[in-house]
């Protein structure tokens, strides 16, 4: 697995990393046996950069993530977040708390449920528009100076925030949506902030939230509260539409003795050697192809290819369904 830093005096971690959100909810089911085994497994193949959230499963994802990791902690980069609230009584509820007082608060639960003394990289999942920045992120670097926290990250923050969090503490790594799908943070200019800052990027849903694997024929077998159902990408029309590209992806992966999810990390990591692929893995098959991703050599031909067939805005339907 290749080693890269995140951020300028971030640890080192796989370029591929291990998204874990899938384990507790959003996509079909997993026994917590098989989901322990894939954590463990990752780390086995280098995938040591070991991603969960406070609001996954409402907290549970974090509990899982903590017993996979007891015998094992000091091979794991932690990362999780906070930021985002939700309640047990209205599973659909998505608010957001940027307070310093929530943020210390939420840290300590956080700790507690992954049994750790201490969390290798904390993000704010989402900026509260109601707290400027520097609050929430001046509460984080507290957090630093305490010892409960190694390293800071954001999540999906435009340039300005971006530039204003990293004033007022070291921001080691950023984390967007961005893939063949996706790659608006080279259109908008968060990329090249954060490169300016020295901030890596953690590319979450490189694989275009499973379409880039070309093994989803139909979104007939989505369960009910599947996370696709609510992503405009797999409506009806869009889908198909996605799918024939898709389809050219596994042409151009056949030609390069590689999957289509393999070329689909492979193009994500060669965007640079400050750039993390974070797919969500549920099943050990999963981690060992994501990770034979880090043996794929694109070459210049091969990256053009790539371009001409996924360029900026090439998806069908929007990444997200506009709030209202």
């Amino acid at each position: 697995m290749i080693a890269r830093r995140l951020g300028r005096s971030g640890p080192q971690a796989g370029a591929i990393a291990l998204g874990c959100m899938g384990m507790s909810e959003f996509y079909d089911a997993v026994a917590d046996a098989d989901a322990i085994a894939t954590i463990h497994r990752a780390l086995d193949l280098g995938m040591t950069l070991i991603d969960t959230s406070d609001m996954y499963g409402l907290g549970e994802n974090e509990r899982l993530v903590g017993r996979a990791l007891r015998d094992r902690r000091e091979r794991a980069v932690l990362a999780t977040k906070t930021g985002i609230v939700r309640r047990s009584d209205d599973p659909a509820y998505r608010g957001v708390n940027g307070r310093p007082e929530y943020v210390r608060d939420a840290c300590t639960a956080s700790l507690r449920r992954l049994g750790v003394d201490a969390i290798d990289l904390y993000y704010l999942h989402r900026v509260d528009p109601a707290v400027p920045i520097e609050e929430t992120v001046g509460a984080m670097a507290e957090l630093v100076d305490a010892g409960h926290v190694r390293h800071l990250g954001l999540s999906e923050v435009p340039p300005d925030l971006l530039r204003r969090a990293a004033a007022v503490a070291p921001i080691a790594a950023l984390q967007s949506e961005y893939s063949l799908f996706t790659r608006d943070v080279e259109t908008n200019g968060v990329l090249a902030e954060a490169r300016e800052l020295g901030i890596a990027l953690v590319a979450y849903a490189p694989l275009g939230r499973g379409m880039l694997t070309a093994a989803m024929r139909s979104t007939d077998a989505l369960g009910a509260h599947d996370l696709r159902r609510r992503v405009p990408r797999f409506d009806p029309g869009n889908f198909e539409r996605n799918l024939a590209r898709v389809d050219r992806l596994a042409t151009l992966a056949a030609s390069l003795h590689c999957t289509p999810a393999q070329l689909g990390l492979g193009w994500v990591l060669a965007r640079g050697s400050d750039v993390f692929a974070l797919p969500g893995s549920e099943r050990v098959a999963h981690v060992e192809e994501n990770a034979r991703a880090a043996d794929v050599a694109i070459d210049a031909r091969g990256l053009a290819l790539l371009d001409d067939l996924f360029p900026p805005g090439a998806a069908a339907g929007a990444r997200i369904r506009p709030a209202g």
